[in-house]
């Protein structure tokens, strides 16, 4: 069953085969430096980045996902290059294999994601010793993660709200959505069955904050078929129902073939129907792609870093804007393999291209439960 988890979560974006099980390289081009910190009781690493001007200047956390390092993942989603730009710093936490043989964070596993217990207990005393070592803004410190590491920010928000001023999850999970393997492997396939209240307790119940909450952005990818996009709503009605939030309240607006819905700057989902698992990018903008770093036309680091205020840290200049989005119009998306249905067959004839956009988009807010089916 373990064997079967790390799998799942191995996939090279939409329509991936599962990867054989390798020793991670970290890239040669990176600006983070392993850091010592203790306590350390759920035996994590800590690499950091820190801008030329530290003081007063905001942090952002990073949490992988499977089979990635930590300063692989940062060079891919481009987080302290627009770091190193807007002078922002960076902590960016590793998994060790041996805490889990996927090199998963533990998200499923009650004893890491318990305040003051295993690896939640391990990132909040990174944060806290980044924050005090550099004179870091402690009222504004961020946490964003991939698939695994999405889910583990999900576990962060929770169980550490007083902590951070926003949180981003991607093709993540909710918190509270497994306690063990079996669960989790059940969640990923389809998110548990519960109300936006009972999904906003388990959140409330993880510790004893009675402040404000943090600004919440999710994003999923609607083919991906490693964690359901479903899971992407079960977040949605957790944070809102958090936030005191009326989902039917929600704003709708295109972003090129993605949709986003938001809850002013509260709360906002974006999903891009055509994407498969991973962090979407636009490399013109900043990032570059690899496996679960996927070029789709549309910076998640950069809107994202825009979402929590970000992008208006530097006082010199204009508020700069996200990069424009070039995004090729996908094709009419389908069940995986489903090319070999055509073999030998002429392939049909797509839609005009409004119409098919308008279709994508439509159907992957149905299977999200985003909007209700006619």
């Amino acid at each position: 069953m373990w064997r079967k988890l790390v799998k799942l979560m191995r996939f090279d974006g939409p329509g991936g085969k599962p990867n054989p099980l390798k020793r991670r390289v970290a890239p040669a081009a990176t600006p983070l430096a392993e850091t010592a910190f203790s306590p350390n009781p759920g035996n994590l690493r800590m690499f950091s980045f820190v801008p030329a001007k530290p003081k007063g200047a905001p942090l952002v956390v990073l949490l992988h996902g499977c089979g990635q390092t930590a300063a692989g993942y940062d060079l891919g989603a481009g987080w302290s290059q627009l770091g190193a730009d807007k002078g922002f710093a960076v902590l960016a936490v590793e998994q060790k294999g041996v805490n889990n043989p996927g090199t998963c964070f533990n998200w499923f596993n009650p004893e890491d994601v318990t305040r003051d217990s295993g690896e939640v207990a391990s990132i909040a005393a990174m944060i806290v010793q980044m924050v005090g070592a550099h004179g870091l803004d402690p009222k504004r410190v961020f946490i964003t993660g991939l698939s695994a590491g999405g889910a583990m920010t999900a576990a962060m928000l929770a169980t550490y709200p007083e902590i951070f001023a926003g949180g981003a999850i991607i093709a993540g999970l909710p918190f509270g959505a497994a306690a063990n393997v079996g669960e989790a492997l059940g969640a990923m396939r389809a998110a548990p069955l519960k109300t936006p209240h009972q999904w906003g307790d388990l959140v409330r119940a993880a510790s004893s904050h009675a402040g404000a909450w943090p600004r919440i952005s999710i994003w999923h990818g609607g083919m991906d078929a490693t964690v359901n996009v479903g899971n992407a709503q079960a977040a949605a009605a957790q944070w809102a129902d958090v936030h005191g939030l009326k989902l039917t309240e929600a704003k709708q607006q295109a972003i090129g073939t993605a949709m986003r819905l938001s809850w002013g700057d509260k709360l906002e989902v974006i999903t891009i129907p055509a994407m498969g698992h991973g962090t979407p990018i636009d490399s013109d903008a900043v990032g570059a792609p690899a496996p679960y770093i996927l070029e789709a036309g549309i910076s998640s680091t950069m809107r994202i870093a825009d979402f929590w205020g970000l992008l208006e840290t530097a006082k010199a200049a204009p508020k700069p804007k996200p990069a424009p989005i070039h995004i090729v119009p996908p094709p009419e998306p389908a069940l995986p393999k489903i090319e070999q249905a055509f073999k030998g067959k002429a392939a049909p004839q797509p839609a005009p291209l409004n119409a098919r956009v308008d279709a994508i988009i439509r159907r992957a807010l149905k299977a999200a439960g985003l909007i209700k089916k006619r």
